[in-house]
């Protein structure tokens, strides 16, 4: 697969899904990569925290891949980098707050000689072999959120990244209208455009509204007050600084990707007159009605300050009376993990007031009006909905039709598709996958290990060794040994079927090593399957005098 004089777009992540976003634009033989993003498991992936994308197709072909360009810092779109980037041995570039943050990941990781990272100008522009970009500020809950026109031989592309329109923004300045009619009349060939708000029939709203509902919400409180939000959002930090200080409150931060995100914004020009913080100790000596925490875990995240706070096991203390906002958007798939802190939060007595209570978070993400308002000042000649499940993209494909756009296409992770000349047209599908970060180790998520992983959760495990004599007898009763396999009560008299089980099936048929282990696995796992339903994992070892 080597692009000819032709534009070809080919996604490997995040189109059908909301996360992990990875998209090739090729031309004239020659790949760019725009964001290189990860997601977060799910029970699906027991055991694991991290899913990146499989580059196996761009991999093949790195040495026609000519750089990754970053639209902003959010993980999903640059959380992939550590992992993945130094093997594809091509330069990154980013805007200097992204390129902060990658910057830390780098160096965490040890790979800051291995790995090139140019830092462009906020608007600056910069080419690649036949790919122009220009960076075009947009509002997100980033800072530096950023589309990318990218021209080519065959016309402009307008990738969006993560936006939204904010009339109020408190960090940085994203285009106006009038800038992005002017992008409109140069000519747009493609609007590759967030789909993850397109059910939502309003525009998202301002960081201004939510500076608002914020000070209404913490000035009447009596006690302690926690404010959790995600750690990226730069611009509710400010918000959160400017509210304390409003109210007279002293200001404490707990969560390491907090301070990190603090420190970056600093460096990058960011949160200058953001308050002075007090460490946890001090905090917890001052009254309670003069103090305010801004803390991580507000996705229910385990290690995350808020449910160490929630479960007592951080030097931060919430009693009966004192308020939890939650500044942040409920993300499908942690309902479950959320609620679980918010109970333990409600056996406190802990208050808590969310965005369904009151307008303490807005999204960062496109509604319906804002979606229609970008068609009319791009005026692109073919939508490409991406950043979102398939009925996102499907939905926001219709709405482009609905709204003027000649041509919209719903395409998925692999679909090759040609968007000039002639296009657009899908030509083919390439192999795309997930990976998984299993500890240290990067495994295919659907590979042996994953697989085996989840047959054990489901079933459990049984170790059986079995000793034989020279002649292939068995010495003494088969040892057995379960894991997770629901037997409780009745263990000691299954142990003693599945061992007499294992020991008649060794004088069943033959002797050779294979096919006498797979006799002994295939009786225990019988025996299980007669006495819970289950279909544990068997393992056999054979032991000969």
């Amino acid at each position: 697969m080597i692009p000819g004089n032709e534009l070809i777009f080919l996604a490997l992540g995040g189109s059908g899904e909301i996360g992990m976003n990875v998209n090739l634009y090729g031309c004239q033989g020659k790949w760019v990569m725009v964001d290189l993003g990860l997601t977060f498991a799910d029970p699906a992936y027991p055991g694991v925290e991290l899913v990146l994308p499989d580059l196996s197709f761009i991999e093949d072909r790195k040495d026609d891949l000519l750089g990754i360009v970053l639209t902003h810092g959010h993980e999903d779109h640059i959380g992939a980098i550590p992992y993945l980037a130094a093997d594809l041995g091509v330069p990154l570039y980013a805007t200097p707050f992204t390129a902060g943050l990658i910057r830390l990941k780098l160096e965490e990781e040890g790979l800051t000689e291995e790995v090139e990272l140019n830092v462009i100008d906020n608007e600056g522009s910069f080419a690649l072999g036949p790919f122009g970009f220009r960076y075009v500020p947009l509002a997100h809950s980033i800072p530096e959120g950023n589309a990318v026109l990218i021209d080519t031989p065959h016309g402009k592309i307008f990738h969006t990244g993560d936006w939204k329109l904010d009339e109020t923004p408190l960090l940085g300045q994203p285009s106006t209208p009038e800038e992005l009619a002017a992008i409109g009349d140069e000519g747009v060939l493609a609007l590759v455009c967030d789909s993850t708000n397109v059910f939502n029939p309003e525009a998202s709203g301002s960081e201004g509204d939510v500076h608002e509902g914020l000070m209404s919400t913490i000035k009447g409180a009596k006690g302690r007050v926690l404010v959790t939000t995600f750690a990226s959002n730069a611009a509710r930090l400010q918000t959160l600084g400017e509210v304390a200080n409003a109210v007279g409150r002293k200001l404490c931060v707990a969560g390491r990707s907090l301070d990190r995100i603090i420190s970056t914004a600093r460096t990058a020009g960011y949160l200058r007159d953001f308050p002075p913080t007090v460490d946890w100790d001090d905090v917890m000596a001052l009254p309670r009605n003069e103090v305010m925490i801004i803390a991580t875990g507000g996705q229910g995240e385990a290690r995350a300050a808020l449910s160490r706070i929630a479960f007592d096991s951080h030097p931060i203390k919430l009693d009966e009376g004192d308020l939890v906002v939650f500044s942040s958007k409920q993300i499908p798939g942690n309902e479950i993990a959320i609620g679980r802190i918010q109970n333990a939060l409600a056996a406190k007595g802990v208050l808590m007031v969310t965005d369904r209570q009151a307008e303490v978070h807005v999204s960062g993400h496109p509604g319906r009006p804002e979606l229609e308002a970008m068609y009319r000042w791009v005026r692109p000649q073919i939508l490409l909905p991406v950043h979102g499940e398939r009925r996102h993209m499907a939905e926001q494909a219709r709405l482009g039709l609905a709204s003027g756009v000649p041509h919209a296409v719903v395409q998925s992770n692999g679909d090759v598709l040609r968007l000039a000349p002639d296009g657009p047209e899908i030509i083919g599908n390439q192999a795309t996958g997930r990976l998984v970060l299993d500890g240290d180790v990067i495994l295919p998520a659907d590979g042996a290990t994953m697989n085996e992983r989840r047959k054990v959760a489901l079933h459990g495990q049984i170790s059986v060794a079995v000793a034989l004599d020279g002649k292939g007898r068995v010495i003494g009763s088969p040892a057995l040994r379960t894991q997770g396999v629901p037997v409780e009560e009745d263990k000691a008299a299954f142990l003693e079927e599945a061992a007499d089980e294992a020991a008649g099936a060794v004088a069943k048929g033959s002797q050779e090593e294979e096919a006498l282990r797979e006799r002994v696995r295939l009786a225990v796992r019988r025996t299980a399957t007669r006495w819970t339903g289950k279909k544990p994992v068997v393992d056999v070892l054979l032991i000969r005098a």
